[in-house]
């Protein structure tokens, strides 16, 4: 007699390992890193290689001293030192960028159960940490060539210090005198301050496009993250190279596409993506016009990460064979 057998997930076994989509994640990330090492200068090297170094080495000795298997080869951590030094300037101290690390990987990671147990991102959480106890994240790091600019574009913007005018956006001080001056293809190759990873946008949406190929990621989160930063900046300012200039100008490119896609902190269905990715560009906005801080991307991913396990549950469908409760 024929009989149906109802099991539980998974039915099917991907190819894909975690070391797989982490190498895909760090192959993505390769062009703004490049990037922001020939904008912002070989100091930008150290900060990397203290921020990779300090999360393996963090993973290595908590499963060392919590007597667990080391998954330093499954490349997460390094993953999580990488996003965490393309989040900061060029010029942060290495000592804070080492602590950061070790606090993703020890407090947020290990301490939660490792990785796919995390309940938020990890190297967000890190560089929220620094920018909460370290007032040197303020402190923005420009171009080798530039010696005009004095702060980073979205500073300036958030200051009302900018005005547009047939494409270019000035620069003024204090007294209303301007001082540089710039364009948009300035904010889309990223020669201008910011941190290392987040100022070149043309290498993100390369990056996001790698992910996307790669069905790595998947498009509803990005474009949501992006379109909503733009189209709520556009309705706040009624001008649209404000509206470009606003979504260019901070970490909104690489936290929709690398943090806010982060497979077990965010939703797992379609629409859940797209609700994480609209609620994460409308914090931003608010955060952006009406809070004390410049930028608020790490603050919404963060948040939104804790509504997650709500998202999913709103949004998920009737199990096959279960009973309505």
């Amino acid at each position: 007699m024929n009989r149906l057998n109802i099991s539980v997930s998974p039915h099917f076994h991907a190819k894909a390992t975690t070391r797989s989509i982490m190498l895909d994640v760090i192959i993505a990330l390769l062009p703004t890193t490049i990037a922001g090492v020939w904008i912002y200068g070989l100091r930008s090297l150290a900060v990397l290689a203290v921020g990779i170094g300090s999360a393996v080495i963090a993973e290595f000795i908590f499963n060392l001293i919590a007597k667990k298997p080391c998954t330093v080869g499954d490349l997460s951590a390094v993953v999580t030192g990488l996003l965490l030094a393309l989040s900061v300037h060029s010029n942060m101290p290495l000592w804070q960028v080492a602590i950061g690390a070790a606090f993703a990987i020890v407090i947020v990671k290990g301490v939660f159960g490792g990785i796919g147990q995390n309940f938020a991102n990890p190297a967000i959480t890190g560089r929220l940490l620094m920018a909460v106890s370290f007032g040197e994240m303020a402190k923005a790091a420009f171009p080798v060539a530039d010696t005009v600019s004095k702060a980073t574009p979205l500073a300036v913007l958030e200051s009302n210090k900018m005005m547009f005018e047939n494409g270019v956006y000035f620069i003024k001080n204090w007294k209303g005198d301007i001082t540089g001056q710039t364009d948009l293809l300035s904010l889309f190759l990223g020669t201008r301050g910011g941190a290392i990873g987040e100022s070149c946008t043309v290498a993100l949406i390369i990056g996001c496009i790698y992910l996307l190929a790669r069905k790595v990621i998947t498009w509803q989160t990005p474009v949501s993250f992006i379109l909503t930063v733009f189209v709520l900046s556009l309705i706040y300012t009624k001008d649209f190279n404000m509206a470009l200039a606003y979504t260019m100008a901070g970490g909104v490119f690489i936290g929709a596409i690398f943090m806010a896609t982060d497979y077990a902190t965010t939703p797992y269905r379609p629409w859940g993506k797209v609700i994480f990715g609209i609620c994460c560009g409308a914090i931003t906005v608010l955060i952006r016009f009406w809070g004390n801080l410049p930028e608020g991307v790490s603050f919404s991913i963060l948040f939104m990460n804790l509504l997650t396990p709500y998202i999913d549950k709103w949004t998920s469908k009737k199990p096959f064979g279960g009973e309505k409760q």
